[in-house]
């Protein structure tokens, strides 16, 4: 995955570190691919830092007060070694290639290499005696630069509704994930809110069942063999041989199930899974009773071949 931010920084104390780290993780949080310095390879410039830098779409120097004295004056640091590095390939990128985040750097002092470069600066500067400390407003201006969008905001889009979208986007794309509908075991007890979803999964691997489920009445659904299924069929007795159950196969598309009735379902393996529907509930929305989503209740197995259940 391509590099869209390459950040570096000086050692200075555990709390810049900390710090670095949490910024890197809230312009990770916005979904780009981060990362920094800790985890460069000096001992190859090609294979390592270099390579980093060379790919990444941006880089990002952290620049306390430390980190400019080391580009300046400490040229076999990590930082000295660093700032060669990018210097060499400087001139050959955009001029939104590069840029700086001031912190601890009230001066906001430059580098001496970049001080005729004027790059784009982020001041992330506390002044805790005025009550000034940075947040979502300089991760905004971070974000934007990446992106290439302009200072003018007059079109943009607030983070707050862009949150708000993505969380309903969440929402929804969790319950159409098809692992909150499935139970791998063999045998087993469901309640499923067959709007929700296309199907529900029980068993595993050859003994899995895609079941596909509709409301048809009040006490009765539709069982279809549409999410894979080879074959369907309504059991019409209660008293019934395991070792014949496959005659109530039918090569119909459904089979109309009532509630304490059972369906006989062959996969693509040619496995069978007997379901029973237990309770069938439409949908309810009244002022008395309130709001109840239409589901089904069925219990299940399937007739594994070591139990000698199959035929």
């Amino acid at each position: 995955m391509k590099t869209d931010l390459f950040i570096s920084y000086a050692w200075t104390s555990e709390e810049h570190r900390e710090w670095v780290r949490l910024f890197a993780s809230q312009i990770h949080l916005l979904g780009y691919n981060v990362k920094i310095d800790e985890k460069v390879d000096y001992g190859s410039s090609l294979s390592g830092f270099m390579k980093e830098v060379t790919n990444s779409q941006h880089v990002l120097l952290v620049l306390d007060e430390n980190y400019v004295d080391r580009a300046n004056n400490r040229p076999k640091s990590g930082v000295g070694i660093e700032t060669e590095w990018i210097k060499s390939v400087f001139d050959k990128k955009s001029e939104k290639w590069l840029s700086v985040v001031f912190v601890r750097n009230p001066n906001r002092v430059l580098p001496a290499w970049l001080e005729d470069q004027n790059p784009k600066g982020f001041d992330f500067n506390s002044a805790p005696e005025r009550d000034e400390f940075p947040g979502s407003v300089q991760i905004d201006e971070v974000w934007r630069w990446i992106e290439g969008l302009p200072a003018d905001k007059s079109n943009a889009v607030p983070l707050s509704e862009l949150r708000k979208r993505s969380s309903r986007i969440e929402k929804i794309t969790s319950q159409k994930d098809p692992s909150n509908y499935s139970n791998p075991a063999l045998s087993g007890n469901v309640t499923f809110r067959h709007r929700n979803n296309r199907y529900f999964t029980v068993g595993h691997s050859e003994y899995e069942f895609k079941i596909n489920f509709s409301g048809r009445g009040h006490d009765s659904v539709y069982v279809y063999t549409d999410s894979g299924l080879e074959a369907v069929g309504l059991i019409t007795t209660e008293k019934y041989e395991r070792s014949s159950v496959e005659s109530f196969l039918t090569p119909a598309r459904t089979a109309t199930p009532v509630v304490g009735q059972s369906v006989i379902l062959m996969n693509s393996h040619g496995v069978l899974c007997i379901i029973k529907i237990d309770e069938v509930q439409c949908e309810v929305n009244t002022g008395a009773v309130g709001y109840i989503p239409e589901h089904v209740a069925f219990s299940y197995e399937i007739l594994s071949w070591s139990d000698g259940d199959q035929v």
